[in-house]
């Protein structure tokens, strides 16, 4: 996810590293590669050349103080880390303020939420999201199939209601306006306070269906007009949403499939083109992956630093606060067993794919923006650790048997090589926990962390201390990460220098990528 605006502002940082001011002529030259990198994420022209000006204005002349008091001596704060600070601002001003709010009638009234968008947009998926949402909030939504063109759309939507046990209003052969007038009507009589009209779509836009959903809300005067966007169709998604919103007049849009391959241009353009905030984020395919927008977060993440406030929220939902406080102790005394890590890894997988997780840690991308983490190999773990008897997972120690490590193999469909691979990283990051018990850094944040330490600034002062072990947690789930920041806590630990260590992360690097040449080489001979 935002790769190609993640490299440009890379780039243009390295390009500032090691100067002390920031003036015209080396701004010009790092803005260059954000312009290039802007365009190429499809972000519209006017908005790319308003965030240069504005970068390049509040960059220029101003003094930058490279040396900061942080916890009672001082640390270096580079012009680059200064320059990238001003973008990180900009970037949020451009898709702020945040505005995630859903308007709702007071006392009784039935709220309205018309969806609309063009076909393929995932609007029918969104507007289930957008129910569980409300249901857990406490609302009764009332789900109403007007696509009445698309092959399957309202059987899509009943699946879609049964899964919540949210009530769906279909009327065989009615027109969507009278449709969505009489789903009001059953709304009263049925005690729903929230109705989710789910409206037809076009492959493009025509004045057909801008007609229809004119006496769509011209018949049910809707709280709320929600546009959802496809964030890969870029500057597409910018044009469409200004069109829809000189007819309809929009509350506010809702960017979709932000988990694939999407450029950026959507999200950083749709804003500053209309005028109209972006309320919600489907990150994933399953009903709960709706996330309220934060343009500070998102910034971070282009960035590289990651969205922790977004990620914490993600695990609150999910967790039990006081089980995570239990299982913290256990956890950083560093005596925790296979049982308790087999808790964690299932709570890792509840919470999505392992690269997007990452990608919301700081300082997990490679030189490239990649995470490069493996969720296979979660399934692999747990494979491993439920092929154990009882007593083996309360007793690791028990695993220096070949014969039982051949029957865990044998068990989980792994290799002997798979299972002490594994148990080494088990035992590795047993030890590595009781590090982090001394200094939690980005694990503070956590339920069941937060008695130990608060979380320290993401950008400049101390960002390097923060990670705080973090980086082991790559080598446990298959991952290449190697990005800034990447094993500073293991640097620290044995005492060797940066060089070395990057020396011996490159090496690693060469090892995986040598072992899969030779796999596939392998397997290429086996076909023949």
């Amino acid at each position: 996810m935002f790769d190609t605006l993640y490299r440009g502002f890379k780039s243009a940082k390295t390009k500032l590293t090691g100067k002390t001011t920031l003036d015209e002529d080396n701004i010009k030259d790092a803005l260059r590669d954000v312009r290039l990198s802007l365009l190429e994420a499809d972000v519209e022209f006017g908005v790319v050349k308003e965030f240069l000006k504005r970068v390049q204005d509040t960059a220029v002349g101003e003094l930058v103080h490279t040396r900061v008091k942080h916890k009672g001596g001082k640390k270096e704060v580079s012009a680059a880390d200064h320059f990238i600070n001003i973008c990180h601002d900009e970037l949020a001003g451009l898709m702020g303020p945040v505005d995630t709010s859903i308007n709702f009638k007071k006392g009784t009234g039935i709220s309205t939420i018309m969806m609309v968008g063009l076909q393929g947009a995932g609007k029918t998926t969104t507007v289930g999201k957008l129910a569980n949402k409300l249901k857990k909030e406490g609302h009764k939504p009332l789900l109403v199939a007007a696509d009445i063109y698309r092959p399957a759309a309202i059987d899509q939507l009943q699946v879609l209601g049964r899964t919540l046990d949210v009530p769906v209003y279909t009327v065989p052969g009615a027109a969507p306006p009278d449709l969505c007038e009489a789903a009001l009507r059953e709304a009263r009589f049925e005690g729903n306070d929230v109705v989710i009209f789910d409206t037809a779509g076009r492959l493009s836009i025509d004045e057909a269906l801008m007609n229809e959903l004119s006496l769509i809300k011209g018949r049910t005067r809707p709280d709320n007009i929600f546009l959802v966007l496809d964030a890969m169709t870029g500057q597409d998604a910018v044009r469409t949403a200004k069109a829809f919103d000189d007819r309809l007049d929009l509350s506010g849009c809702i960017l979709t499939k932000l988990d694939g391959d999407a450029r950026g241009g959507a999200a950083l353009s749709v804003k500053a083109v209309t005028g109209k905030p972006i309320k919600f984020l489907g990150v994933g395919e399953t009903l709960d992956k709706l996330e309220e927008f934060r343009p500070d977060g998102l910034a971070g993440r282009i960035l590289g630093f990651g969205d922790v406030v977004g990620l914490v929220k993600d695990f609150e939902e999910i967790v039990d606060e006081q089980k995570a406080e239990e299982d913290a102790k256990k956890i950083l005394s560093g005596n925790f067993n296979m049982i308790t890590f087999l808790e964690q890894i299932r709570t890792i997988r509840r919470m999505g794919s392992l690269k997007d997780l990452f990608e919301r840690m700081p300082f997990f991308k490679d030189s490239m923006g990649q995470v490069d983490l493996d969720d296979k190999q979660l399934v692999k773990v747990e494979a491993i650790i439920t092929s154990m008897t009882k007593k083996e997972r309360m007793h690791p120690e028990l695993l220096s048997n070949t014969s039982r490590l051949r029957r865990i193999a044998r068990g989980s469909g792994t290799t002997l090589d798979d299972v002490k691979s594994m148990l080494q990283r088990f035992y590795g990051m047993r030890n590595m926990m009781k590090q982090v018990g001394k200094n939690p850094g980005l694990l503070g944040k956590l339920p069941g962390f937060k008695q130990l330490g608060m979380l320290k600034q993401l950008r400049g002062a101390g960002a390097e201390d923060m990670l705080g072990g973090m980086e082991g947690m790559e080598d446990l789930f298959g991952g290449g990460g190697g990005g800034e920041g990447f094993g500073d806590f293991e640097r620290k630990r044995t005492g060797i220098s940066r060089a070395e260590m990057d020396a011996r992360i490159d090496l690693k690097k060469k090892r995986r990528e040598a072992s899969k040449k030779a796999k596939k080489a392998r397997a290429k001979n086996k076909k023949k």
